[in-house]
């Protein structure tokens, strides 16, 4: 599992070089796709659904990306685009098409699927995430323009 959670960090890390993130947030982007990977490879290992362990996985990491981006005074894109990178299935993509060249549309459209939901896993986490954000914040926001309005 070491050697997942480097390869993780790094490719993020390296995403985040050809995003073109600011140098002081790389090791950043870098550890939270690490930690996604951990959350994914943790939740895979004890039985979860690989769809699941996305959607949690993705999850945590607009969590995190949200805390870092306050922290670091960068916007969340920054984080969250680097850190989703070791979950994206572009294997499992790759496969399907590979499959549908083939002739075999049976296992093609098995692999396809299987891209699909994942990928929508990874956009509902991200969104969850942005309503949990917005949730939490709401009140607070408009207890404070009611304020400043009288």
């Amino acid at each position: 599992m070491l050697v997942q959670l480097i390869t993780s960090y790094v490719a993020s890390a390296a995403f985040g070089i050809l995003f073109n993130v600011p140098p002081k947030t790389l090791v950043q982007c870098g550890f939270i796709g690490m930690l996604g990977w951990a959350l994914y490879i943790s939740l895979s290992d004890v039985g979860a659904v690989l769809v699941v362990s996305t959607l949690a996985a993705s999850f945590f990491i607009a969590l995190l990306s949200q805390v870092f981006a306050r922290l670091f005074k960068t916007p969340i894109i920054v984080f969250s685009v680097s850190g989703i990178i070791p979950l994206v299935p572009g294997g499992l993509a790759y496969d399907a098409m590979r499959l549908f060249v083939e002739g075999n549309y049976s296992l093609a459209m098995q692999s396809a699927a299987r891209a699909f939901l994942i990928s929508g896993a990874i956009a509902i986490g991200l969104i969850f995430s942005e309503v949990t954000n917005v949730f939490f914040k709401g009140p607070k926001l408009k207890r404070v323009s009611a304020e400043r309005a009288e």
